[in-house]
């Protein structure tokens, strides 16, 4: 066990005959518990402030370990948002794709169904081109016919009409 200011203080020495100068060893101790004193108080001082020291490196400690949490969760989360932003990006791809898909399928349809009725309008104004056509050669061939040369020179009497007609009524 160290010794103590008072240890020192309380210590006697024995009288020898022709011995140290008792009032030189007394100022010596004297000095000695001064300079124990102040040592053991720096020492206590310091002690003190080391655990000062430590308690507040406990707590930056568990500072330090919480926000190392903090940013593992914070990490764990962004990686998170970023795996559900991908998924979430790729459904709305594949949802524009397949929208896409569908909107050349129907534009394919359209264009089908509009290129069999231009077909189907072609094939009818050929019909009836043809039919206009044969129609009008018809009238040029009833024009073209002697018919209309006889009808000019039929001579129709308004007297023998009237008389016709009586006898229509008398009958």
């Amino acid at each position: 066990m160290p010794l103590t200011p008072l240890d020192i203080h309380n210590k006697e020495f024995s009288r020898g005959f022709r011995g140290y100068d008792e009032d030189e060893v007394n100022e010596f101790l004297d000095q000695i518990i001064k300079d124990y004193e102040i040592l053991i108080r720096e020492k206590k001082e310091t002690e003190e402030r080391l655990d000062s020291l430590n308690e507040r490196l406990g707590h930056f400690t568990t500072i330090e370990e919480t926000l190392n949490k903090s940013i593992v969760v914070a990490q764990e989360a962004g990686e998170e948002v970023k795996r559900n932003a991908m998924k979430e990006s790729k459904l709305i791809i594949k949802e524009a794709e397949k929208n896409a898909d569908r909107i050349v399928n129907e534009a394919l349809s359209k264009a089908r169904r509009i290129a069999i009725e231009i077909e189907e309008l072609k094939k009818q104004s050929k019909v009836f081109r043809t039919r206009f056509k044969m129609l009008i050669e018809a009238q040029l061939d009833l024009l073209d016919t002697n018919d209309w040369d006889q009808l000019m020179e039929f001579d129709v009497d308004a007297t023998d009409l009237k008389t016709l007609k009586e006898e229509e009524t008398l009958t």
